[in-house]
């Protein structure tokens, strides 16, 4: 059964069917992700061998802390693009920001500051304690601002966890992506958030998945992963959308 510990299942030799990673914090001293630049070559090195051709890495963007701007980002992308040449690792790297959905965003919205990706995405997160009281407005407004908007890791927002599932239903009505973290298909996040991401696969409400990397902990997790059922599910998805950004 769904959220019960994984039977055994053809282990996946890498990520090449994903390919793409949209979700990471491998821009050097800007959030809670890596610190150092060397830090950031040796996970990029990883993600190579684990089959990933390009990573859009997605450093928080929020007003209440990691304040970063699109020239941050821009920059600390560019460090690392220079890094990533030198040390002769081939994999396309990018930025985007993961932005919190604070006041701070109408603004962002208003003066477009945002950093999206790809056909014009930009990904959104939530606080982890409640649901903030505007984001049916700041949803609204990005999509009437012509963006498609990405909901980061749905499955760990606590107050989304109903019997019913019409929360999440009532998103995907708004056209709202949903992006998984790979790592709540292991538990790593709670038994709710693992379940809860099962079933979104079970009922094809997912677009996205992402490794969501701060650090060297991740890849010993994304190792394990690959011997997982649902993983093996989502990455022969058809309609699953990171390999269309490459």
């Amino acid at each position: 059964m769904r959220g019960e510990k994984e039977e055994p299942v053809i282990r996946l030799a890498d990520y090449g069917q994903m390919a793409v990673d949209i979700h990471s914090h491998l821009i050097p001293g800007i959030d809670d992700g890596v610190k150092t630049m060397d830090e950031s070559i040796f996970l990029l090195r990883h993600l190579e061998t684990l089959g990933f051709k390009k990573v859009i890495t997605s450093p928080h963007v929020m007003a209440d802390g990691y304040n970063n701007s699109r020239e941050t980002i821009l920059s600390g992308r560019d460090k690392v693009r220079e890094a990533i040449k030198q040390n002769s690792i081939n994999i396309d790297f990018d930025a985007t920001g993961e932005y919190n959905i604070d006041d701070a965003m109408y603004e962002r919205i208003e003066r477009k500051e945002l950093l999206p990706f790809g056909k014009n995405y930009v990904m959104v997160e939530m606080p982890f304690l409640a649901k903030p009281p505007i984001m049916g407005d700041i949803v609204y407004k990005l999509q009437i601002a012509g963006y498609k908007v990405i909901l980061a890791h749905p499955e760990r927002y606590s107050y989304f966890h109903e019997n019913d599932f019409s929360t999440y239903e009532s998103l995907k009505d708004r056209n709202i992506l949903f992006q998984i973290n790979i790592g709540s298909l292991s538990g790593i996040y709670g038994k709710a958030a693992k379940f809860t991401a099962e079933r979104m696969i079970d009922e094809n409400m997912v677009e996205f998945v992402g490794t969501d990397m701060h650090g060297t902990k991740h890849l010993e997790l994304l190792d394990a992963c690959l011997g997982l059922k649902y993983l093996d599910r989502i990455l022969n998805y058809d309609k699953l959308l990171n390999k269309t950004l490459l």
